[in-house]
């Protein structure tokens, strides 16, 4: 569909090491964007820029902590130096931990918190003020996760997490929705990637997975066409959106 074309784009995948982040990175390349890929794990982001440009894609790897603002600056200067003003974000970093509330001590909380929300928030910010000092629109996709939707247990906060994340799109695309910037989110379900695969080796998770309407985790091609949905031009009047990705298992269990 030429709505998904992604041509002329300048595009920016944060948390590009693994998982989403690598699959998000090769598809927008694949659609004739410039691909910024960014995460603290560069090495891997190396291999991942010579497959893209193996392919006959434009890449470049930058180092990003997402808990770092200087961090986010330094790799949003690094590049729009190579590829001009970004215009996509996959605002995509985040981390995932299995406890029990009353196991989770201060610094493991404000560990999740600072990478899956206030780096989100960071990250959006930098893009933001960019596209509008170049006087450009754009789009910004978070990653969420369908439990900021719903609950599950050992996940207190995570959820609380990706939650606020949820609000967070929703405030930003309210505001920012006037300056010709889209900001959204998508709400993965259980798919298999590095950071869930712990999740899955427990008989809970499968059990959880076959009572699901889909009944089995997602695929990652089945994430493909909701983030070009949300990245591209095809999503032009979609503005706060929580977008479940999940083979049904926000609605319930069977």
């Amino acid at each position: 569909m030429t709505e998904f074309d992604m041509s002329g784009k300048v595009a920016m995948v944060t948390g590009a090491s693994s998982g989403f982040g690598v699959h998000f990175a090769k598809i927008l390349a694949q659609r004739g964007a410039k691909v910024v890929v960014a995460a603290r794990r560069v090495d891997r982001l190396e291999s991942l820029v010579n497959e893209i440009k193996a392919s006959g894609g434009e890449a470049l790897a930058v180092a990003m902590d997402v808990t770092n603002s200087d961090s986010i600056v330094s790799a949003f200067d690094q590049g729009e130096a190579v590829f001009g003003t970004i215009s996509v974000v996959a605002n995509n970093a985040g981390v995932a931990e299995v406890k029990s509330a009353l196991k989770i001590d201060e610094s493991g909380w404000d560990k999740m918190i600072d990478t899956n929300l206030k780096g989100v928030w960071i990250v959006a910010q930098e893009a933001a003020k960019r596209m509008i000092a170049a006087g450009v629109g754009g789009a910004i996709v978070n990653t969420a996760s369908i439990l900021g939707l719903r609950v599950a247990f050992g996940q207190s906060s995570y959820s609380a997490s990706k939650a606020a994340v949820i609000q967070l799109t929703k405030s930003l695309s309210l505001e920012w929705a006037g300056k010709g910037i889209r900001v959204n989110a998508l709400c993965p379900g259980y798919f298999l990637t590095e950071m869930t695969a712990p999740v899955f080796a427990s008989p809970e998770a499968q059990a959880y997975l076959k009572s699901s309407p889909a009944r089995r985790p997602g695929e990652m091609d089945e994430m493909t066409g909701p983030f070009l949905l949300l990245a591209s031009e095809a999503g032009s009047y979609l503005h706060g959106v929580a977008l479940p990705v999940d083979g049904g298992q926000s609605i319930g269990n069977m």
